[in-house]
């Protein structure tokens, strides 16, 4: 039994399709299929069943396969340990974002870190919060970068920026002239939201209820940019995070406000495993966004 075996088994759990997971190994069908019969042989126990349409994995398969990615995750962990000592700024390092938060922010911060960490080797994913904190646990990704919520006390957390929300609404509205609006000025409105699974909608929802907003249910935008196009369209109003709007100055549609009285805003941050080895990277990696955040924002 080797490491690149646990690798194989992992993928195919994953993709539970031979071809795909030869891809995602990088090998051939046959070489991936005749490696894993052998694991099975070594073991001594059916790990799935083979059928001309899909892949299912017996008891015996799941359970390994839940080991075999604790052992590979254990295995990176070693890895990092050994980098830590060596270059810690340098390596892969696989960051999480979530939709309403990285193509806003990492045009600000990609240049400046690969700047000032130009051995680190970046890879970038996008998911929503619950897949991407399964991610981290699993020690699929090294960190996150999202809205901090509760329930994520297992994590590590560096606190990068707060970061308010805008009150978006068509250029034709009657308060299209104005600069600001106090929360409770909205009171009876009812707010286009994103669809369920969105930390920002969770986020939303939560000043809006506490004000008296609510939601217009004839419609749930899947992401940020849907949102604007439907306040473009006239369909309602809606509340963007500040660094979309700075991305997307005013138009001829779109009109943005400042809200106060409370200001709605979401906290971000970076979370890591809470014993993970590559803390000082990502102490230097939150230091560069924090500083970078608060000349923006």
């Amino acid at each position: 039994m080797n490491l690149r075996d646990l690798e194989y088994l992992v993928a195919l759990a994953e993709e539970r399709h031979f071809r795909k997971a030869a891809e995602k190994c990088f090998v051939s069908q046959p070489t991936l299929s005749g490696q894993l019969r052998k694991l099975e042989d070594e073991l001594g126990v059916l790990l799935m069943e083979r059928t001309s349409r899909k892949v299912l994995f017996t008891p015996a398969g799941d359970a390994i396969t839940a080991q075999a990615r604790r052992v590979l995750a254990a295995t990176k962990e070693l890895r990092d340990i050994a980098r830590t000592f060596t270059e810690p700024m340098s390596g892969e390092l696989h960051i999480g974002l979530i939709p309403t938060v990285g193509p806003y922010l990492l045009p600000h911060i990609i240049p400046a870190l690969k700047q000032h960490f130009p051995e680190l080797h970046i890879f970038l994913y996008e998911a929503q919060t619950q897949v991407l904190l399964k991610q981290l646990a699993d020690g699929d990704l090294d960190c996150l970068i999202l809205a901090q919520l509760d329930g994520m006390d297992n994590f590590g957390s560096m606190h990068l920026y707060d970061e308010p929300m805008l009150l978006a609404l068509p250029a034709g509205h009657r308060w299209a002239d104005r600069d600001e609006i106090g929360l409770g000025e909205l009171k009876g409105e009812k707010l286009l939201m994103l669809e369920d699974g969105h930390c920002l909608r969770d986020q939303a929802m939560g000043f809006c209820f506490a004000a008296g907003i609510g939601e217009d249910s004839h419609f749930k935008a899947t992401s940020l940019e849907t949102l604007r196009n439907m306040v473009a369209a006239g369909s309602g109003l809606t509340l963007i995070p500040q660094l979309a709007v700075n991305g997307h100055p005013e138009n001829a549609s779109v009109h943005y406000l400042k809200v106060t009285d409370p200001q709605p805003r979401r906290s971000i941050a970076l979370l890591h495993r809470a014993h993970s080895v590559r803390r000082p990277c990502f102490n230097e990696m939150a230091r560069v966004i924090s500083r970078l955040l608060g000349e923006l924002l």
